[in-house]
């Protein structure tokens, strides 16, 4: 299998993580709206965490990654909503390729059995073009507008104890996927995962079982018990919601995955996914792409707009300036894990970034600043960093050609 670990030698040296009073809060000192400058004042109110990669390129176009923190807490609780599906999707093709058998790959048709209260089976995807699931369908869906049906069948296909296991053995330790999204299941339900049947042509190439995860969730994070109430089954209950029991996903842990995926020769070995080159190519296709650019499925442009769920998009008439990531909106929570790019004048740059807006501290009463606050400080700050990238000097311009390729 063809993997991508050159360069690590050359590379680690300039890798870096810094210290949170620095360069970033300069940035935003010297460059932010208004409305961010506020909102930073109230950091604590708004659980805002940022992270903010600046990339240098030598003559050879190797990266020099320097990584800047602001009110980044591994331990602070903060709902990851659909930023989880993007380290499944990546768990999911490396338990493929560990599986090294002739013939299963990513694109091989599947079908998903019933043998556990909650769950259901799949035998057709009439979004695809063949009309047959897969991984590769899935995790496409997943990428070109954050698809929960499509992420519950990859968390079902990796199992709670793989896919967690996967992500702590490389160092993503600050994770925990222990359910599935949009509906809602017990504990022991989101244990229990499906059985696949993996086919070619009209044969079985691979059988998973059932499986039931047994895996612990040792580790705790602070204040998961938010707000002064919530809604269950149509009836207001007057205390805290407890988020305890739900996934958790850290913003440093997001934007070093994100980091591994786009920069994998810059990234210890230990900490890369055994992924091929066409999974690469798979990703960065389907993460760059506007959801009408994909050919299948057919998304409505009306419904999936071009920057669909993509909160640094700040400039929505310029098509060169594209990002490639991961966001989730849920709770109140805005989440965005994005590598973004101006293929006409040559920026790159990795941003991080997540804000709670619930003012009223009820949950589940669609009443979240979304548009007001959450979503303009999300474009806000991706903006700044822009501005301050645009006048910095570089000694070497990105070639960012084979991103610019996928789009012509």
């Amino acid at each position: 299998m063809k993997t991508r670990h050159l360069l690590i030698i050359l590379i680690l040296p300039f890798y870096s993580i810094l210290a949170q009073d620095n360069l970033l809060n300069t940035i935003l000192e010297n460059h932010a709206d208004s409305l961010v400058k506020s909102i930073l004042i109230e950091s604590d109110k708004y659980k805002v965490q940022i992270v903010y990669t600046r990339i240098d390129r030598n003559e050879s176009q190797e990266p020099s990654l320097n990584t800047y923190l602001l009110h980044e807490e591994n331990d602070e609780y903060f709902y990851p909503a659909s930023s989880v599906k993007f380290p499944a999707a990546l768990v999911a093709m490396e338990k493929l390729n560990e599986l090294n058998i002739d013939g299963l790959n990513k694109y091989s048709p599947l079908a998903i059995d019933s043998v556990y209260s909650g769950q259901s089976k799949v035998e057709s995807d009439t979004t695809a073009e063949n009309k047959m699931p897969s991984i590769a369908h899935y995790i496409k869906k997943i990428l070109l507008v954050s698809d929960n049906e499509a992420y519950n069948r990859i968390y079902e296909f990796c199992g709670i104890d793989y896919l967690n296991e996967t992500l702590w053995q490389k160092g993503y330790e600050d994770v925990r996927l222990n359910h599935r999204l949009s509906i809602f299941l017990s504990d022991d339900a989101n244990r229990n995962t499906n059985p696949f049947t993996f086919y070619k042509q009209d044969g079985i190439i691979y059988s998973q079982p059932a499986a039931e995860g047994i895996v612990s969730f040792a580790k705790k994070y602070k204040n998961n018990q938010l707000g002064v109430g919530y809604y269950s089954g149509g009836k207001l209950i007057n205390k805290p919601m407890d988020f305890s029991r739900k996934n958790y996903f850290s913003l440093s842990d997001q934007h070093e995955i994100l980091k591994a995926v786009i920069f994998p020769e810059a990234i210890e070995t230990s900490r890369q996914f055994n992924l091929t080159d066409e999974d690469y190519d798979f990703l960065y296709r389907n993460m760059i792409y506007y959801p009408r650019e994909a050919g299948y499925p057919k998304y409505d442009p009306e419904h999936y707009p071009d920057y669909y769920a993509e909160f640094f998009a700040f400039d929505k008439s310029n098509f060169n300036i594209r990002t490639l990531g991961k966001s989730g909106l849920a709770y109140g929570f805005l989440i965005d894990n994005a590598y973004v790019i101006d293929l006409e004048k040559n920026i790159e740059y990795l941003l991080t970034a997540t804000i709670h807006v619930n003012s009223d501290g009820i949950y589940n009463d669609d009443q979240y600043e979304y548009d007001n606050i959450g979503l303009p400080f999300m474009r806000g700050i991706s903006e700044a960093i822009y501005k301050y990238e645009i006048e910095r000097e570089r000694l070497n311009s990105p070639d960012l050609s084979k991103f610019e390729n996928y789009i012509k």
